[in-house]
């Protein structure tokens, strides 16, 4: 048999091969870059606070005489609890370049942990104005972003259109956004969370299917909406409960 040319072998690596994600280091890193940007002092801050707790069980051992055991059970105390304000941080840090912006109620909503099955932009207007639909425990929830009349109109007509295949299972609408009527897309996941449970898993799962059985509304027009707005991996399930 012939022998293949040496440069013959297909790679996975350079242009055509598969994106390699970022590993858990570099996503940290990525979201430590974008939280000192928008807030300077938040990363020293907790970096202090770690190094004072440290000291604190370092004094302990001290004074005990017990030089080894305080200071590595202070060790991961302190590491935990300046991870928590890091956290802390990135989660408003988040919620600050999302409010206001369109889109970034989809953003919460895909990035929420959980059993949850988001559909984004199934009902839209040329006004951009666009209706997302998620599917929990709780039931059907309809998440409108835009003008507040016109979302009206988009997420009454999504009602009637689910109804058809929900049954009796409960449908729950909100809009996002600063003012009355609406939620901010800072308490949107925190909303979203305390819903009733109404349905059990085999529940959600048959809801889902009937779902899927629906004819395509409207979708979401392409534009503004950031369709791939992704958070850095790293910031992704940080504004759970």
């Amino acid at each position: 048999m012939a022998k293949k040319p040496k440069g013959s072998q297909k790679t996975t690596t350079g242009t055509g091969g598969a994106e390699k994600e970022p590993g858990r280091f570099k996503q940290i890193g990525m979201v430590a870059k974008v939280v000192h940007q928008q807030s300077p002092r938040s990363i020293p801050l907790a970096v202090i606070v770690a190094l004072l707790i440290l000291a604190v069980f370092i004094g302990i051992g001290i004074w005990t005489g017990s030089w080894i055991l305080w200071p590595l059970t202070g060790l991961p105390v302190a590491l935990l609890v300046g991870f928590v304000m890091f956290t802390r941080t990135a989660q408003r840090v988040q919620y600050q370049m999302l409010d206001g912006r369109m889109g970034g109620g989809m953003v919460i909503l895909e990035n929420m942990r959980g059993n949850w099955v988001v559909e984004p932009g199934v009902a839209a207007n040329k006004q951009m104005d666009v209706v997302h639909r998620v599917v929990g425990r709780p039931g059907v929830i309809l998440v409108g972003e835009g003008n507040l009349g016109r979302l009206r109109g988009l997420i009454a007509g999504e009602k009637k259109r689910v109804s058809r295949v929900a049954y009796d299972t409960p449908i729950y609408d909100f809009k996002v956004g600063n003012g009355e009527e609406q939620v901010p897309v800072s308490k949107l996941q925190k909303t979203l969370m305390k819903l009733p449970r109404n349905l059990d898993k085999a529940g959600t799962a048959e809801l889902n299917y009937r779902l899927k059985a629906l004819p395509n509304a409207m979708q979401m027009p392409k534009g503004p909406m950031p369709k791939g707005a992704k958070l850095p991996r790293g910031m992704r399930g940080q504004t759970g409960a």
